[in-house]
């Protein structure tokens, strides 16, 4: 299964669950994100050509960030853009979590194993601005009225 976490039109995350298991190449993300995203099918006897990247130059703005939790139990929070608390997900191990925009918390429920992929080079703590969680306060509730978390 995939999810998408979008707020005002604007993508922040997707999720993909651990059990989908795709028959075809699938790429998660478009040509123009700042990290591809997808799963590659080979067939018994394909391989990939031996290869290597010439030196390119491209410029990004921002950090986007892959996710995957090998194992554990995880909460993960979905904020805009402007630190507004929007909504949340429980990820399991096999679960590949791609932040795309706003921001994130992760709440670890139990022993947890995440492995992080993001663009680098590391610059510092000066490239996040960290804000207190709002999750246990947050009282909005969906559309239909129901409580977001009963």
């Amino acid at each position: 299964m995939k999810e998408r976490i979008e707020h005002k039109g604007e993508l922040l995350g997707l999720i993909i669950r651990g059990d989908y298991n795709p028959s075809h190449t699938e790429f998660f993300t478009p040509n123009e994100f700042k990290q591809q995203v997808g799963y590659i099918f080979y067939d018994a006897g394909q391989e990939v050509v031996a290869h290597i990247h010439h030196n390119m130059s491209r410029s990004l703005e921002g950090t986007s960030e892959v996710l995957i939790l090998k194992k554990g139990h995880a909460r993960i929070d979905f904020y805009s853009q402007d630190k507004q608390y929007l909504e949340s997900r429980d990820i399991f191990p096999g679960d590949i979590i791609i932040l795309v925009f706003g921001g994130h918390g992760i709440h670890f429920y139990e022993p947890s194993l995440l492995l992080e992929i993001k663009q680098g080079p590391y610059i510092g703590v000066q490239e996040k601005e960290r804000f207190p969680s709002a999750y246990p306060e947050q009282k909005k509730r969906k559309k239909d009225g129901e409580p977001l978390f009963p």
